[in-house]
């Protein structure tokens, strides 16, 4: 399963109203009035686009997991306002955008990421809220973001594809877009001993001692009334 471009292109028409809900923006200086932030005659994206570290499964009811979504600026200039599309594609598509926890960090905080599912069942959040991201020429900037799903979500294989969107006045210019990365929904995994012990706290703890003991205490009970009995035999 791949995310193809007719997808993006379709999916373009809500990125765009996104980005336009958010109003006008100030764009860089160091842009302003050139196309070298924008995709060229050949379709090639200004920004290359990358998922770096994904986890390969994801556990429902588990803590958001982090990855890492990599902007490097192949151009010689400085390139701003650029806003994460992250769509996420599952094969039984049954996900739902409230099954999904997605979050980036911007300046130290995380910022919530808001999912909408398209007329074809996809999954796409617009990272927004902020100004963009800014990357200098020949430059990367890693965005941390994490995932997570909501404990009855059900297992299936999902891909996750990241485009980014340059804001430009009240439109939107495509400017990258990543590779597929594939992980899978899992089963949540039952809790452990250790689990159950650090759920439970020191009583727990104390429970098992003072259960150890009474066991401890009928058997050496028993010990002493088998040596009795077989003095009183003799």
């Amino acid at each position: 399963m791949r995310l193809r471009r007719p997808l993006a292109l379709a999916a373009t028409a809500i990125i765009t109203s996104a980005l336009t809900a958010l109003g006008p923006t100030h764009v860089a200086a160091a842009d302003t009035g050139t196309r070298a932030c924008a995709a060229d005659k050949r379709g090639d994206f200004p920004i290359d686009t990358r998922i770096d570290e994904g986890p390969a499964t994801y556990h429902p009811g588990d803590a958001p997991r982090h990855f890492s979504l990599d902007l490097t600026n192949t151009t010689a200039t400085r390139c701003a306002d650029l806003h994460p599309v992250l769509v996420l594609v599952d094969e039984a598509r049954k996900l739902t955008p409230k099954r999904i926890t997605l979050e980036f960090r911007d300046a130290g905080r995380w910022r919530p990421v808001t999912v909408e599912r398209t007329g074809r069942d996809e999954n796409i959040g617009v990272f927004d809220g902020f100004p963009g991201f800014s990357v200098g020429a020949g430059d990367t900037v890693s965005v941390d973001v994490r995932l997570a799903f909501a404990d009855d979500t059900r297992p299936d294989r999902v891909v996750a594809t990241a485009a980014l969107v340059r804001r430009k006045d009240d439109d939107g210019d495509w400017v990258g877009e990543s590779d597929d990365y594939p992980f899978t929904i899992e089963e949540a995994a039952g809790p452990t001993l250790a689990d159950e012990l650090a759920r439970t706290g020191p009583r727990a703890l104390l429970g098992l001692g003072v259960a150890a003991g009474t066991l401890l205490l009928a058997g050496t009970t028993l010990v002493v009334g088998a040596r009795r009995l077989r003095v009183g035999g003799r």
